[in-house]
């Protein structure tokens, strides 16, 4: 650095001139005009005074006194403060103390010239001058060429602000980041001009005009490639993401010209020979022509090479598995088109969480300090030999597992998720289990589970910590608003992650207790003329060793009598209902775990008074609704429960009543409705899938396919006035007395694609794709776009199942943890509703706490 030269340079003329003293006087003693410490160039060194200064080599003075020339607008004492140097300490000249000083006051960044003197010697006190040149700050920046509103994220982008040091490093890097800024935009001859000039204003300063001439936008009009005969264009082209050309309706993907991108997409095409068997495929030159209508023309020079196959695969080194067994997982065959990418990928794996190749093989059987290769062994013709060698070593078993990160979470609800354990064997895959079961659990950032592996190669041990990050696990659900004449308040709140037993326990109040995994709800609803109160709780580990669940839920409704048009409440005309349903679930260990096994026991008291609803013909009476429901599941999506990007779910159940009419021997021909709904009979089936596949760039395609019917036992009683199917709009269930299922159908009205009585039978087809803009803590963005296709029926006679009401549309969810999923979804149907000739149209659905 300049300041290191000047030193090098004050000591060589320090050298002579004790090398001239030593000769002629033979004192230790010497005297020098000036001794410039630190300068730019040499030509700033020049004598302080015409009075000799005489010091000795090596010697230790005491600083004296320190003095600053050359300010404009900083003070002396900030320039003394800055160099780290204080009156009194020990110094040596030249000195390491010295050097620092001057590269202190450099890295500040507010000088552009540094010289240091000694301006008196008195004994064993020196003083030394700092005579520094201040650099000019920018006052006023002007920008033309462009927006108002786009010069003000420039400045901001570039740093372009008052106060900003005039460096030549800000210049320099400012106008490179305005130009490439538009020529990533297209704006390929976009070109800066920088003009500064002394603001008479102010003292040291200057004001810049910036000018920005765009140019016009240019797109790639056509890309040539040149020299393949084997691999055709369109396959090339297909395979550069970023560089594309123009064509109308792609609003996906623009046809600019970025030269980094086009760099990333000339080694795709490289790829693409590779894949299809031309490895030795090379580019001899790109090159880029102008057109005279604002497009370029892109030409690619290739040498396609050879095509090679596969000559054979042996392997070297296996002992623990057989060829046979490899060759099921390489599955490669002589004479294949060869391809190193996919021998990459069946050799050390894709990356993936359940890639299947050698690699994973070995490290899911414990072998973590075995190395897997695939080495040419030959080259014969156009077949290519490849031998893959193995060093397996020997097996490691887990000695030490930690979790770190959990200040709220307790370290049992953490390990009773973690499959790894000390003893067992090391397996990669329960690694990849444990970050999924800990990201489902919701009380942790799903997207910064880190497991750190501490391998011991001489023991042939590992130690795992699992560093987690919390996130807010309780939920606070607080609307209100105005419908029906009457003012509607709700109050929820969830705790995610409570602890029943430190309620008790004050010192746990932090604002809740809270770390044992519990889930605990409380809802309130009311207006003027209904009050709905709930609360549930489910712990999920019963008895802290095995993951076996219970659910309890309580919950109570009232309405009263409510005229719509005089807006007057009749209390002595209500409907009340009382509920209540315990539920037990469990892991499964057959077909494998990720089966759970729930049943459910419920209750429901319907009581009537005056009071006339829709699904009953008597308005006073009481009726019972008594079932129980069993649901075998499978969930492996992970490990995002917000944004899965593999595995599924799926499940598949039954809700049954007793069937009191095949067995009580009561004539249905001719009782009241009170009599035959006392206790509500029925059965319902019910199927739901989603299955999660990771595509590209984060994208994620979600699909999905559901399927629902409602039977009775005696024809007679026929189906049920409650527990029917709702088909449409955004899904999200409202205030119902019923047990109604909404099944949402976007681009559709509200449960306008049932009949009044609701569905008997519903069948739904989703496709979804996902794309993540932030997975944070503090929230999780993506945005979607899906095709739907569903229908509601009224019984097996009117069962289409290929007669759907279709819909596309897109949307974005946001879902923050103290509030829940927030969306909005447009979406247009292109059917009619039941009765109607006119297609649904567009249509704008609001989701909140909707399922993911």
């Amino acid at each position: 650095m300049r300041y290191k030269l000047s030193l090098i340079f004050f000591a060589f003329i320090f050298l002579s001139h004790t090398l001239a003293a030593q000769e002629s006087s033979k004192k230790e003693n010497q005297s020098v005009k000036s001794d410039s410490i630190a300068n730019k160039s040499a030509d700033t060194i020049r004598p302080k005074s015409t009075v000799p200064i005489v010091f000795e080599k090596n010697k230790e003075y005491e600083l004296g006194g320190i003095t600053v020339t050359g300010l404009q607008k900083f003070s002396e004492q900030a320039v003394k403060v800055f160099s780290g140097l204080k009156v009194g300490q020990k110094i040596r000249i030249p000195g390491d103390k010295l050097s620092s000083a001057i590269k202190k006051l450099y890295n500040q960044k507010q000088f552009s010239n540094v010289d240091v003197y000694i301006s008196k010697i008195d004994g064993n006190v020196v003083y030394v001058e700092f005579d520094v040149k201040e650099l000019p700050q920018l006052n006023n920046v002007t920008f033309s060429g462009i927006k108002k509103s786009k010069a003000k994220e420039l400045k901001k982008d570039t740093e372009l602000t008052a106060g900003a040091m005039m460096t030549d490093n800000l210049l320099v890097t400012s106008e490179n980041y305005i130009e490439n800024k538009y020529k990533e935009k297209g704006y390929l001859n976009a070109k800066v001009t920088l003009n500064t000039r002394t603001d008479s204003t102010n003292l040291n300063s200057l004001d810049m005009l910036v000018h920005l001439d765009k140019g016009s936008k240019i797109k790639i009009k056509t890309i040539h490639f040149e020299g393949n005969t084997e691999v055709g264009d369109k396959v090339l082209s297909g395979a550069m993401k970023n560089t594309k050309e123009k064509m109308f309706g792609r609003f996906w993907k623009g046809s600019k010209y970025i030269e980094d991108k086009f760099e990333e997409d000339l080694q795709s095409v490289l790829n693409k020979f590779s894949e299809k068997g031309h490895r030795d495929a090379r580019i001899l030159s790109d090159s880029i022509s102008f057109n005279d209508d604002n497009t370029i023309d892109l030409y690619i020079s290739l040498e396609e090479g050879r095509k090679y196959y596969f000559g054979g695969i042996s392997y070297l080194g296996n002992v623990a598995y057989s060829d046979a067994k490899l060759n099921s997982l390489l599955r490669i065959n002589k004479g294949q088109v060869y391809n190193a990418n996919v021998l990459n990928e069946r050799v050390v794996g894709d990356g993936s969480p359940n890639s299947q190749d050698i690699g994973s093989l070995y490290q899911n059987s414990g072998y973590i300090f075995s190395t897997v290769n695939a080495v040419e062994t030959r080259v014969q013709n156009d077949s290519i030999y490849v031998q893959i060698r193995i060093n397996e070593d020997e097996q490691a078993t887990l000695r030490r597992i930690t979790v770190s990160g959990n200040d709220k979470t307790n370290d049992h609800v953490i390990y009773r998720q973690i499959r790894t354990r000390p003893g067992y064997l090391y397996r990669k895959d329960d690694i990849i289990r444990t970050i999924r079961e800990l990201g489902q659990l919701g009380f942790f950032d799903a997207e910064n589970i880190t497991p750190d592996l501490k391998p011991d190669y001489i023991a042939k041990t590992v130690d795992i910590d699992y560093s987690v990050v919390e996130k807010g696990a309780s939920q606070i659900e607080l609307q209100g608003g105005y419908g029906g004449g009457s003012f509607i308040g709700t109050l929820g709140l969830s705790f995610n992650n409570f602890s029943v037993k430190n309620i008790f326990n004050k010192k746990a109040y932090k604002p809740l207790p809270m770390g044992d995994g519990q889930s605990l709800s409380l809802r309130l609803q009311k207006s003027r003329y209904y009050t709905t109160t709930s609360f549930s709780f489910t712990e999920p580990w019963l008895g802290g060793k095995k993951p076996q669940s219970l659910s309890i839920s309580l919950y109570n409704s009232k309405q009263v009598g409510y005229n719509y048009q005089t807006r007057d409440v009749d209390k002595n005309k209500y409907l009340n209902i009382v509920g209540v349903s315990v539920g037990l679930g469990r892991r499964l260990k057959w077909p494998d775990d990720y089966f759970t096994l729930s049943q459910t026991v419920s209750l429901q008291r319907y009581d009537l008074v005056n009071y006339p609803i829709g699904s009953f013909t008597f308005d006073t009476g009481i009726s019972n609704n008594l079932s129980y429901q069993i649901v075998l599941g499978r969930s492996s999506a992970g490990s995002n429960p917000v944004f899965p990007t593999y595995g599924s779910d799926f499940s598949i159940g039954a809700k049954v009543t007793f069937p009191y009419s095949l067995v009580n021997g009561k004539d249905y021909d001719n009782i009241s409705d009170q009599e035959k709904y006392k206790w509500l009979e029925y059965y319902k089936l019910n199927f739901k899938g989603k299955w999660y596949t990771a595509l590209f760039s984060k994208v994620v395609l979600m699909s999905n396919a559901e399927f629902g019917f409602l039977g009775y036992y005696n024809e007679e009683l026929g189906y049920s006035p409650f527990e029917r199917y709702y088909v449409g709009g955004d899904g999200m269930a409202s205030f119902q007395l019923d047990g109604r299922e909404t099944i949402g159908l976007r681009g559709y009205e509200n449960s306008q694609v049932s009949s009044i009585q609701g569905g008997t039978i519903y069948n739904k087809f989703q496709l979804e794709l996902r794309f993540p803009i932030t997975l944070k803590p503090t929230a999780s963005i993506y945005a979607l776009g899906f095709l739907e296709a569903g229908n509601s029926y009224d019984g097996f006679e009117d069962f289409r199942a290929f007669e759907l009401k279709r819909s596309a549309g897109l949307g974005v969810r946001i879902f923050m943890p103290a509030f829940g999923l927030l969306g909005i979804d447009f979406a247009h149907g292109f059917d009619p509703l039941p009765g109607g000739i006119e297609k649904s149209g567009w249509q704008t659905h609001f989701i909140i706490g909707q399922q993911f």
